[in-house]
C-alpha cells in the first residue's frame, strides 16, 4: 500500500474521531434527530459539487452547453443506479447514527468509539452466520476479546450495562449491516453518489421526528452550529471523500484496520478537548476491544495470504 493511501485513511479515521467530541457537544443542546438530520445534509450538499466534477467530461470547459448537457447525463445515470442503495444505506445510516447520538448524550466519546468500533468483529460473524462464508478460528478468538473488553468497558459491578452503552452497542449492529449493504450495492453504483443519497435519505427520515417530536428551537440550533457544520462538512463531506481515495487499490481488510483508529483517536479527542478521563478498568477493557479489532482484522490479511 502507498503511503498516500495509509495517509488518507488515517485522516479519515483521524477526522472521525474528533467527530465523536463534535457529536457530544451537539448533545447539549439539541436532540439526536435534530443533529443527525441536519448534519446529513449538509454533507449532500457538500458532494454535491463533487458529483457534477467528477461526472464532467470536459472539466475545463464546464460553462459550454455541451459539457453541461454531458455532466447533467452522466449524474442521471449514476442516480438510477445508485438509488435503491442510497435508500438501503440511508435507513441503515439513519439507525445507527441516531442510535450512537442516544449513546453519546449518557456516556462518554471514548467508550462510544471502542464501542462503535466492535462492527469490525460483528461484521465476519454476520457474514458466515447470513451469507454463508467462511469464519476461521481468529475471528472466533477476536469475538472472545471483543465480549471481555466490553465487560470490563460497560458493565459494572453489579452487572448491569449503563443505558449510553446500550445504545451504543446496537448502533454497531446497525453499522455492521450498514458496512454489509455498501459491499453488496458498492460494485454497481458509484461511491460518493451512493453517499449523497444515503445522506439525503437519513436526513429525511429524521425529519418526521424534527418536526413533530424534538422540535427543537432555532436558537439552540444556532449555538451547536460549528458541531454541525464539523460532522456535516468534515465528519460526512470530506473524510468519506478521503476514504473513497484513499481505498483505491487498498486491500479492504488493511483499509478498515487503519479507519478503525478512529476509536483510540476518540479517546484521545475525548480526554483533550472535553476533560474526558477513563477508570483504570476501562482503560483495560479499550486495551483488550482494540487487540479483537486488530486480529479480527489481521486474521482475514493472514487467511488470504495462504
Amino acid at each position: 500500500m502507498k503511503p498516500k493511501n495509509a495517509t488518507l485513511l488515517f485522516l479519515a479515521a483521524f477526522i472521525w474521531g474528533i467527530a465523536f467530541v463534535a457529536q457530544s457537544s451537539a448533545a447539549e443542546y439539541i436532540r439526536p434527530f435534530t443533529f443527525n438530520g441536519i448534519r446529513c445534509l449538509i454533507g449532500a450538499v457538500t458532494l454535491l459539487p463533487l458529483i457534477l466534477y467528477r461526472n464532467t467530461k470536459n472539466r475545463h470547459s464546464l460553462t459550454s452547453g455541451e459539457s453541461f448537457a454531458n455532466c447533467l447525463s452522466l449524474t442521471k445515470k449514476n442516480l438510477l443506479l445508485s438509488l435503491p442503495g442510497g435508500i438501503a444505506c440511508g435507513i441503515c445510516l439513519c439507525l445507527g447514527s441516531t442510535l450512537q447520538q442516544f449513546g453519546i448524550e449518557q456516556t462518554s466519546v471514548g467508550k462510544a468509539g471502542f464501542i462503535t468500533a466492535l462492527y469490525i468483529v460483528f461484521v465476519p460473524i454476520v457474514s458466515a452466520l447470513f451469507f454463508r462464508k467462511k469464519i476461521v478460528l481468529p475471528v472466533i478468538g477476536s469475538v472472545l476479546l471483543g465480549v471481555i473488553g466490553l465487560f470490563l468497558l460497560c458493565i459494572k459491578d453489579n452487572l448491569s450495562i449503563a443505558t449510553g452503552d446500550f445504545y451504543v452497542l446496537l448502533c454497531s449492529f446497525a453499522f455492521t449491516a450498514h458496512i454489509l449493504v455498501i459491499d453488496h450495492f458498492s460494485a454497481r453504483a458509484d461511491g460518493v453518489v451512493l453517499s449523497c443519497l444515503q445522506f439525503f435519505v437519513c436526513s429525511l427520515i429524521s425529519l418526521p421526528f424534527i418536526l413533530f417530536i424534538e422540535r427543537p428551537e432555532l436558537t439552540h440550533i444556532w449555538e451547536a452550529r460549528i458541531p454541525i457544520l464539523y460532522a456535516g462538512v468534515m465528519s460526512c463531506g470530506v473524510a468519506y471523500t478521503l476514504q473513497i481515495v484513499g481505498q483505491k487499490g487498498v486491500n479492504p481488510t488493511i483499509a478498515s484496520l487503519i479507519l478503525s483508529l478512529e476509536s483510540v483517536v476518540s479517546v484521545l479527542a475525548g480526554w483533550i478537548m472535553l476533560s474526558q478521563s477513563l477508570s483504570g478498568r476501562e482503560i483495560i477493557g479499550c486495551i483488550v476491544m482494540f487487540c479483537a479489532i486488530l486480529l479480527a482484522n489481521m486474521s482475514d490479511i493472514l487467511t488470504k495470504k495462504k
